[in-house]
């Protein structure tokens, strides 16, 4: 199993030039199974290039993509109308939710109605199809078993535990610590994990000023880590305001607290 990192933001997209070292783009993950199929998580601005990536690789052949959304704040679904493959009349692009609040199809194509896009998403040329997800049950997809579970996040949120034979994943974005209920639901879902995704949008100062914005610090992703006994921790969702300088400071405290930390930044690649 292969996993990159496309985009790495949280909130809002930031190009600018004290971002080049860890990346401006919003969230987006790629998890290449065994057997080559490949799984993307979230749908921020960072699809984009994955996209274009596919599309090359494929050099004409059909693309089968798989989907999974933790939500559906901008954020994590702002680059889905510039995913190259969508266009493919060849392509099927399969779509997978564990928390919509209302149909998966209809929410997503409401982001590219008229007037926000001028290509309805009804009308994209490759096959679509969207699953919704049960709550804490085993899903097989390409070769994968993806487990989803609840988050604490403003409209909610769902984490995904990623496994091939014995290498597992977790991508927990988008949450916030602090909830009697879902804090051991993400404790259990992370044991053991080989990689441990983690929101750390703010720092523990900055978290005191931004309670119910549905996101948490690396200092309580460094206690996750620690307590799920997890390999290696990556910090990820980070604020629009930290750049690299910041992040550089970031993981660098947040290894004296749990050595095998790194922040993520686009372009990171992981086997595993």
């Amino acid at each position: 199993m292969r996993v990159r990192f496309w985009g790495v933001r949280g909130s809002t997209p930031t190009p600018c030039a004290e971002n080049l070292k860890f990346g401006g783009n919003t969230a987006c993950l790629e998890v290449r199974t065994p057997s080559g199929e490949c799984l993307i998580f979230d749908a921020g601005s960072g699809i984009r290039a994955l996209g274009t990536q596919l599309m090359q690789e494929a050099a004409g052949a059909p693309i089968n993509a798989n989907i999974f959304l933790t939500h559906f704040h901008w954020d994590h679904i702002q680059g889905l109308p510039f995913f190259a493959p969508l266009y493919g009349p060849k392509n099927s692009v399969t779509f997978h939710s564990g928390r919509t609040g209302r149909g998966l199809q209809e929410t997503l194509e409401g982001q590219m109605a008229q007037p926000y896009f001028p290509v309805d998403f009804a009308q994209v040329a490759a096959c679509r199809a969207f699953h919704e997800l049960d709550a804490d049950a085993v899903h097989e997809v390409g070769g994968a078993s993806i487990r989803p579970f609840a988050m604490n996040h403003p409209q909610g949120a769902s984490g995904y535990r990623i496994q091939c034979g014995d290498s597992v994943v977790v991508y927990a974005t988008d949450f916030e610590h602090g909830h009697a209920e879902l804090d051991p639901v993400l404790l259990e879902f992370s044991r053991d994990a080989d990689i441990l995704i983690c929101d750390s949008q703010y720092t523990p100062q900055e978290y005191e000023s931004h309670r119910g914005w549905g996101h948490s610090t690396w200092l309580h992703a460094t206690e996750l880590a620690e307590k799920a006994g997890a390999k290696q921790l990556v910090l990820f969702h980070h604020d629009p305001t930290h750049d690299d300088h910041t992040m550089a400071r970031i993981q660098m405290e947040a290894r004296t607290r749990f050595k095998d930390t790194a922040a993520a930044w686009e372009g990171l690649t992981a086997e595993l």
